[in-house]
């Protein structure tokens, strides 16, 4: 790359998450929305009291993890085990039913949601920013559904959120080894629960290393800025053993620790479940499922995936959708469009991060050689693009009504799809019908 002639950027200095709030009303904000988002998922948890979906691998898997001594062959064996065993640790305290199964899943969701409020605070500084975020993201419909199934999928979402936010906070600061560190732990957590959790620790890697290749060429920007995305005396103290600490070995600690409970200290066992779950994350045995879809039609909404549809009279029907808010997702696309032209025009760093989350947690399925997909693969990219419509929204001289009017927006949707996103509130089949806005819906 040629050099560019011109003054580099001044220096950021160190910053908090928010410098007009005390640490206090963060902690207490978070806690507010944790317990909010909690109570909005256990209501009607248990119905219905049989499995649904995936919970049909999941369940047993971790059912036989409580047996005094493993039975064989080991039960879905194509994930990691972190997921399960917390599922298994929750059916031990709370007992084998519908709430044991599912109640990790609420937990995971509401932390899932603070995970997005601390990635809002990260990245504009701003408390109503941040919270705005996070409710687009609940009323998103992904989340609250997801929350109520014993699936491993919000698991790895909320680690990897948790993760994402203090890799956003450590790229901005002058010393972000600390934050750095915690991010590295949250995806290798993410990753215990998911392999999917692997994404964003690579989307961290290749920015890192693309900012530390640019100094290397010492590049430097014509017209360079504070906001710019680079500078060539970003992270000056950071060196290559923190690098390899905070995104190769804590990781892989705490990824491999999840195994010890299975396989105790048996490197030859955590080994071969690694080849195990390789091999069946690649294989063809589930091509043709009838709610499959393809990569490029997530955004799109194009497919949902119908977790429970029972007739419980003549007229009426318990229905669990796994689709995503319409009115929050289709305009994500355009909000998605303008980071992409101000990372571009302006080499924001705010748009550069929102950017890379995004294709990095979606692209990354358009290159594995997995066969068979389903949107809720698209959920932890659909969950960074309230981040991006929540910039979009506030950007340049847009009135601060602009974002609360669209959080009220999506709340509407929410509204109406909740009698297919939860089994507990129940519909007709003619109000299903109106829902059923695509054909390729049902």
């Amino acid at each position: 790359m040629p050099r560019i002639a011109g003054k580099s950027g001044a220096a950021a200095g160190e910053s908090s998450f928010v410098p007009e709030l005390s640490r206090r009303n963060l902690i207490a904000t978070a806690l507010i929305l944790f317990v909010f988002a909690h109570l909005a998922f256990v209501v009607g948890l248990t119905k219905p009291q049989k499995f649904v979906f995936d919970e049909v691998h999941y369940v047993p898997a971790a059912r036989q993890m409580l047996a005094p001594m493993m039975s064989q062959p080991t039960l879905n064996p194509m994930h990691p085990p972190l997921a399960k065993e917390i599922i298994a640790l929750s059916i031990r305290i709370f007992g084998d039913n519908a709430f044991g199964w599912r109640y990790p899943s609420t937990l995971s969701g509401a932390l899932a949601i603070v995970g997005v409020y601390l990635c809002g605070l990260a990245l504009f500084s701003a408390q109503g920013p941040a919270l705005a975020a996070a409710l687009i993201a609940f009323f998103n419909q992904m989340i609250f559904v997801q929350s109520r199934i014993a699936m491993l999928d919000i698991f790895s979402l909320a680690f990897l959120l948790l993760g994402i936010a203090a890799f956003i906070h450590g790229f901005r600061q002058v010393r972000p080894t600390r934050w750095f560190a915690a991010a590295g732990v949250a995806f290798g957590l993410a990753a215990a629960c998911k392999w999917s959790g692997l994404f964003p620790l690579g989307v961290a890697i290749v920015m890192i290393g693309m900012v530390r290749l640019l100094q290397r060429w010492g590049t430097r920007f014509a017209d360079a800025g504070a906001d710019d995305w680079y500078r060539p005396d970003r992270w000056p103290d950071l060196r290559w053993y923190h690098f390899a600490g905070c995104f190769a070995l804590l990781p892989a600690v705490v990824y491999f620790a999840s195994f010890v409970p299975l396989y105790g200290l048996s490197l030859a066992d955590i080994a071969a479940a690694q080849r195990r779950i390789f091999a069946d994350n690649v294989t063809s045995a589930f091509s043709g499922h009838v709610y499959s879809s393809a990569w490029p039609s997530w955004p799109f909404l194009a497919r949902p995936v119908w977790y429970l549809f029972d007739k419980t009279s003549e007229d009426d029907v318990a229905a669990i959708v796994f689709l995503g808010n319409p009115l929050v997702l289709w305009p994500a696309l355009l909000a998605v469009a303008v980071c992409l032209r101000d990372f571009i025009v302006a080499r924001r760093a705010d748009a550069f991060l929102i950017l890379a989350f995004y294709f990095g947690l979606y692209l990354a399925w358009a290159v594995l050689p997995r066969v068979v997909g389903f949107i809720y693969y698209y959920m932890p990219a659909a969950t960074v693009a309230s981040l991006a419509l929540v910039y979009a929204l506030r950007r340049g001289k847009n009135p601060r009504w602009l974002l609360w009017a669209f959080v009220a927006l999506a709340a509407c949707g929410f509204v109406v799809m909740l009698p297919i996103s939860a089994a507990c509130i129940g519909t007709s089949m003619r109000a299903f019908s109106r829902l059923m806005l695509l054909r390729s819906w049902i």
